[in-house]
């Protein structure tokens, strides 16, 4: 795949130590046409998927797919309104798949996705899959875990170091696929991205496992790719207990 000037790009998924298939999955994607690249920008997304092995490659893997088709194909100029109908339409396609499929019942997934639209960020997050800014020797969580630990944490129940370790951190409170409505988060106004600023995607196999600082000083040096591969080892090292994806953008 050609990748138009302006960004650097690393992007990997490893199945981790512990799991026998990876339930993962993610995409990069540009429109061909040059007229359409300028209305569409550029478009990355990870998924993690949830609800056993088959069910859960099979929504993160509808997720994926209906996000970037329905994204590309949109008819609108706004990046924003485009990605929620992308996220509305992998919500009914998992939906029906898993009626279709009933041994899959409960199938579901994560699903963060980022457009880089000239130097403007567009983002659709649901799940607790994270979109991560570094700038200037800084790193700031764009999205919001929707995860039970999270309202502990959010109603001072409960402390970051706490949530790390709570056994039920991994309980989500939203995902593509559940019965009720999706409730996804979209970014309210397009966020200003500047030269040098980078972009991390990160399913919870890395960010379970990596601090946001050592996100910080990795990400920041070398090239994307290389830095992928030092944060998946990274994870597995410290036990690789989950699949692990993750995507890095560098802003030229």
């Amino acid at each position: 795949m050609t990748i138009r000037p302006g960004v650097e790009l690393g992007n990997l998924t490893d199945t981790g130590n512990e799991r026998a298939e990876n339930e993962d999955y993610y995409c990069y994607a540009e429109p061909a046409d040059e007229d359409a690249f300028r209305i569409k920008g550029r478009l990355a997304v990870v998924a993690d998927g949830m609800g056993g092995h088959e069910g859960g490659q099979e929504a993160s893997h509808l997720a994926v797919e209906r996000v970037r088709d329905v994204y590309l194909a949109h008819s609108g100029t706004d990046p924003g309104e485009a990605l929620i109908a992308a996220f509305g339409e992998a919500q009914g396609a998992i939906q029906n798949y898993a009626l279709e499929h009933p041994d899959l019942e409960g199938m579901g997934t994560t699903c963060t996705a980022a457009v880089i639209k000239g130097h403007q960020l567009y983002f659709g997050h649901v799940g607790d899959s994270r979109l991560y800014l570094i700038r200037e020797g800084s790193i700031s969580l764009v999205t919001e875990d929707h995860s039970y630990v999270h309202q502990l944490v959010r109603r001072g129940l409960i402390t970051q170091d706490e949530a790390a370790v709570h056994p039920e951190r991994n309980v989500l409170t939203a995902a593509l696929g559940m019965s009720m409505p999706v409730s996804a988060d979209f970014a309210p106004q397009p966020i200003p991205l500047q030269a040098g600023d980078v972009l991390v995607l990160c399913t919870d196999g890395l960010h379970g496992l990596v601090t946001d600082q050592e996100l910080l000083t990795i990400a920041s040096t070398g090239q994307p790719g290389q830095a992928c591969h030092q944060l998946v080892e990274l994870a597995k090292a410290r036990g690789g207990f989950d699949n692990i994806t993750l995507q890095i953008l560098r802003i030229l």
